[in-house]
């Protein structure tokens, strides 16, 4: 069996042989600029990974993994645009190397191109019928979630179960997909297929808290980013959730004082983390990220009894050491 690493290389390879290519430039060129920006690749990986969970020829679902990463560089284009980023992965966003008409337009084709891609798997057309489907289903929730996270930024208070609600469509759905989409292409069972849902459901959770976690607690170099970015956005991570609802009469005036402004403080950011250590936040994000993790484990153990787990677990465990 082919590990992470080989099977990243495997979709690379495909990816450069496999651009976007069409007229006008301006609506194929900023899609392959986005491609090609880089990224660890976990979700066309994750697709392999789960063809690899019943069989070796992982070539067949290039098609498919392709599809899940072109996506995926669509949300990203049109979040960009949402959020008025204007830096990605160190470089221009789209909007800001063109403009926002292109980047949506660009967007839109990309999307249609990912079905295109799903429809260039070989099999049989009950099964690309399925995929497409559940495809479909999967893009929906990102846009609920997304939905609620813009929702969540003009609201005062939002419940713990809302905000996780939120980020399983935002994030962790596309990872479930990836993993059952695999799987059902390389002829697994409905179970096996589901179990492999809620393995990339779990995982997902578990690493978007996790980024709440590094963007607070974490450190430059593990985290790739400056810290308290989200703190600096007055943002409703579940850290933030779950301080308001511990604090004290005094911290949460002092919370209520620092998320009520906008401003670019390394003041604020320690404040915050201040009052978030002194409520026991880290010790709480990583039990919630551990609940998830531990699920995740024991349908690892169920489904190593019916398939190759290996580089999956590999990949989780390599994942999860950014919890440092």
């Amino acid at each position: 069996m082919r590990t992470y690493t080989e099977l990243r290389e495997d979709y690379l390879n495909y990816l450069k042989s496999n651009p976007l290519v069409g007229s006008p430039d301006e609506l194929y060129n900023p899609a392959n600029y986005i491609l090609d920006l880089g990224g660890k690749r976990i979700r066309p990986v994750l697709v392999l990974l789960g063809y690899q969970f019943k069989r070796s020829d992982v070539e067949k679902a290039l098609p498919l993994a392709h599809a899940v990463e072109v996506f995926h560089n669509f949300t990203l284009m049109h979040d960009d645009i949402m959020d008025r980023a204007d830096v990605r992965r160190g470089k221009p966003t789209v909007h800001k190397k063109w403009n926002e008409n292109i980047a949506i337009l660009s967007g839109d084709m990309m999307l249609v191109r990912a079905y295109r891609s799903i429809n260039q798997i070989d099999a049989p057309s009950e099964i690309k019928c399925l995929i497409t489907d559940e495809f479909s289903k999967m893009a929906e929730e990102v846009c609920v979630g997304q939905q609620f996270d813009m929702n969540f930024e003009t609201r005062d208070e939002v419940a713990e179960q809302e905000y996780l609600h939120m980020i399983e469509g935002k994030t962790s759905v596309l990872l479930a997909f990836s993993l059952m989409s695999g799987s059902v292409l390389a002829g697994a069972t409905d179970e096996e297929a589901r179990m492999l849902y809620d393995y990339g459901l779990n995982v997902g959770l578990a690493f978007q808290v996790m980024d709440d976690y590094l963007d607070t607690f974490g450190t430059q170099e593990n985290f790739g980013k400056r810290i308290g970015g989200d703190i600096l956005e007055n943002k409703k991570t579940l850290l933030a959730i779950e301080a308001f609802k511990r604090a004290k009469t005094n911290q949460k005036a002092e919370l209520d004082s620092w998320y009520a402004q906008s401003i670019d403080s390394q003041e604020k950011i320690d404040s915050v983390i201040q009052i978030f250590k002194d409520l026991g936040i880290p010790d709480y994000a990583k039990s919630v990220m551990g609940g998830y993790m531990t699920k995740a484990h024991e349908l690892s153990e169920v489904l190593s009894k019916t398939g190759s787990m290996e580089a999956l677990n590999a990949l989780t465990a390599d994942l999860n050491q950014r919890n440092t």
